[in-house]
């Protein structure tokens, strides 16, 4: 097992000091092509660097961030990959990512107990090795192997006597629930107002990240459908910054990623002021009535009631009903005799 540089490194479930994948893992039927290859492309980076499928995306010939995540939900089920919210001994978090050059069972186990999402909560030890802890407050093992100098020297062998007595390894069974029973060294836990105190954090901190996500998301496209549809913007260079933090203003206060979309469409400003976007919001999810597009249009007595020569084309055969009366008075100036 590697250690990772920083707190939020990646800890990499390593069989040797170089980037390898075994013949099993480049034969796992279970994995497309795109998993196999995204995999290998996390083993080949560096114990300080963050796996972020937003990240991961970018770049020519990348796949798109929906792809990247569902390869990563894949790697997951079949345990490759994970995301752990890691606690510290002295009682901080931080969400850190584990990798695997070939499967570990009790990856694939935890992911399911966890009902098949991405973040497994670990708490380090005193050695500095990390147990899952279950939602039942048990801890259990990682599934990591153990690091090169915390192996048995190889040239010690047991007796022959012992070595026969020895039982089979027995594969880690597929169900969460077996694997949690077979899991060693489990021991039971009370969490303490500390711990909830950081799990309540640990999960502000990933719904914060969420709407810098969706905020992002909405703002770098509307930012390409501007610029094609109302041109290059030359405004404030802080703009664009602008423009995502009334997004995520909005995102923040219940608004959907479309209506923001919309609303965004709706101004028709690559950023739009404060007024303009609320204005926008409430027509997009209707409490404010939209503004006529041609503005008001102006009074006129012949369009609100007709001319004669309108009133005097009127067929004789009309019915009396939908004949409009001519008004057939003479006016002038009345002369005293």
């Amino acid at each position: 097992m590697s250690r990772p540089t920083s707190p939020t490194g990646i800890r990499v479930n390593r069989r040797a000091r170089y980037v390898h994948i075994e013949s099993a893992t480049v034969r796992d039927s279970r994995l497309s092509f795109r998993d196999l290859g995204l995999l290998t492309y996390l083993l080949d980076q560096k114990e300080g660097w963050q796996v972020r499928s937003e990240q991961l995306c970018k770049g020519e010939g990348r796949e798109g961030r929906d792809a990247i995540r569902k390869s990563l939900h894949n790697l997951a089920r079949f345990g490759y990959y994970r995301l752990e919210r890691r606690r510290f001994r002295d009682g901080k978090c931080a969400m850190g990512t584990a990798i695997s050059e070939y499967p570990v069972g009790q990856w694939a186990a935890d992911y399911e107990t966890f009902g098949e999402k991405l973040e497994i909560p670990v708490v380090q030890q005193e050695d500095g090795t990390y147990l899952v802890q279950y939602p039942d407050g048990t801890l259990g093992s990682d599934g990591f192997a153990p690091a090169p100098d915390d192996e048995e020297p190889s040239g010690h062998t047991q007796p022959e006597e012992e070595q026969n007595d020895q039982p089979e390894p027995q594969a880690a069974p597929a169900k969460a629930t077996a694997a949690r029973k077979a899991t060693p060294g489990r021991v039971t836990v009370r969490t303490s107002a500390a711990e909830e105190k950081d799990a309540a954090a640990a999960a502000k901190a990933e719904e914060k990240q969420a709407l810098d996500d969706a905020a992002e998301k909405v703002a770098k496209w509307w930012w390409e459908h501007a610029e094609k549809h109302l041109g290059k913007y030359v405004g404030d260079s802080k703009g664009y910054l602008a423009m995502r933090k009334q997004v995520r203003l909005a995102l923040e206060k219940g608004y959907s990623q479309r209506q923001c979309g919309l609303a965004l469409q709706q101004a028709r400003k690559h950023w739009p002021s404060r007024q303009q976007w609320q204005d926008a919001l409430g027509i997009v999810t209707n409490h404010i009535e939209p503004p006529q597009r041609f503005g008001r249009v102006p009074y006129s007595d012949s369009a609100t009631w007709g001319t004669q020569d309108d009133h005097a084309g009127a067929s004789s055969d009309e019915s009396p009903t939908s004949a409009v009366p001519v008004d057939d008075a003479t006016f002038g100036v009345i002369q005293r005799p």
